[in-house]
């Protein structure tokens, strides 16, 4: 049974910082792509971020320089060290395996089509 569990999420004042964990299970974490993903209400569910099992990384242009994504096969876990916070930042953050479409990640697909519960990410001005 797949599963993710996201944690460490919370309410920060604008310039603040936060990190995220995402613990998978059932998964074949250390050959997967893994993703960090937001839902903000009333808009569709984005990648932020995402990293190849190569430790290769890339970000939506909108958090460039600010979040930093990473992973630990071992722990079957991915995080998120988010820095520089701005309120429209705020969301709910979920992980997955994330899968190409054509050359992009950014479509927004992934491997499993469960999700976790997620974190909120709340940012004031």
């Amino acid at each position: 049974q797949v599963q993710f569990v996201e944690s460490g999420g919370g309410l920060v004042q604008a310039g603040g910082s936060l990190r995220l964990s995402c613990a998978a299970s059932g998964t074949t974490f250390s050959s997967n792509t893994m993703g960090w993903y937001r839902q903000n209400s009333g808009k569709q569910r984005e990648l932020v971020a995402y990293i190849r099992t190569s430790g290769r990384t890339d970000y939506r242009d909108s958090v460039k320089g600010r979040f930093t994504i990473s992973r630990d096969n071992a722990k079957t876990t991915v995080y998120l060290q988010m820095n520089s916070l701005k309120p429209e930042d705020t969301a709910v953050y979920y992980c997955n395996a994330a899968a190409s479409y054509g050359d992009s990640y950014y479509a927004g697909r992934t491997v499993y089509d469960d999700w976790g519960q997620g974190t909120q990410v709340t940012v004031s001005s």
